[in-house]
């Protein structure tokens, strides 16, 4: 989430948000739970990318292993990838 969204959502929320309210809420109206978000997310982006490239994205560091040299060569890969996960999601959320 980028912090322009971050800056949106503080601005837009009547109170302090945290994780726990949010699961409440979305478990009375029968919304999808954070969790399986970021669990389908990470589904969509091995399909979409490179597994390390994916793990760096989705900020699994403990799973990497990987030197400075890499880190910069998986930054550039994440940024070239990237977009076609979102494609994908936006392909998925209209469909």
């Amino acid at each position: 989430m980028t912090g322009e969204i971050v800056e949106l959502l503080k601005k837009l929320t009547p109170r302090d948000m945290n994780e726990r309210v949010v699961t409440k809420y979305a478990k009375r109206l029968n919304l999808t739970l954070l969790k399986m978000l970021r669990k389908v997310s990470w589904r969509i982006m091995i399909q979409r990318m490179p597994r390390e490239v994916a793990r760096f994205a989705h900020s699994r560091f403990g799973e990497l292993r990987i030197s400075e040299e890499k880190y910069e060569n998986l930054l550039n890969e994440a940024d070239e990838h990237y977009p076609k996960y979102l494609n994908s999601i936006t392909t998925l959320s209209n469909s």
